[in-house]
């Protein structure tokens, strides 16, 4: 798994923390945010955002990432999804492919939580055989 200095990673999760108190929320007052620190050494974050038309919620994981890319940003280094519950809260499905999709596979997924208990899973461990662009393209 890659090694992130100890004052970079604090500062990936007190973004997450940030967006996090951002979340649009109304329907499940499930707030989550997240942040990504970019393999140029940049913290991104964002939050999940609800809608009335629940099909169209955004994940915070996915939010971040996205901000990211429309910023420049396609290769990252570790991603911190944070939540105030007790359990710790690994992404959803959509986002683990996203995530696979812009994360080398030993790149560390990590679970914070408002007690700053941690769970870190790599790529791999969370979308084991992940179809990712090299299955795309003829390398």
């Amino acid at each position: 798994m890659n090694e992130i200095k100890k004052e970079l990673l604090d500062e990936v999760i007190a973004a997450a923390n940030a967006a996090y108190q951002l979340a649009y929320a109304p329907y499940s007052k499930f707030h989550v945010g997240a942040a990504a620190l970019t393999t140029n050494g940049n913290v991104v974050n964002g939050c999940n955002v609800e809608n009335a038309s629940y099909g169209l919620t955004i994940c915070a994981e996915r939010n971040c990432i996205s901000h990211a890319v429309v910023n420049g940003e396609q290769q990252f280094e570790v991603i911190v999804i944070y939540t105030e519950q007790d359990k710790l809260t690994p992404p959803c499905g959509a986002c683990r492919q996203v995530i696979a999709e812009f994360f080398e596979q030993s790149a560390p997924v990590i679970a914070v939580n408002h007690k700053n208990e941690q769970q870190v899973w790599t790529v791999q461990e969370l979308l084991p055989d992940a179809f990712t662009p090299k299955d795309l393209l003829d390398l």
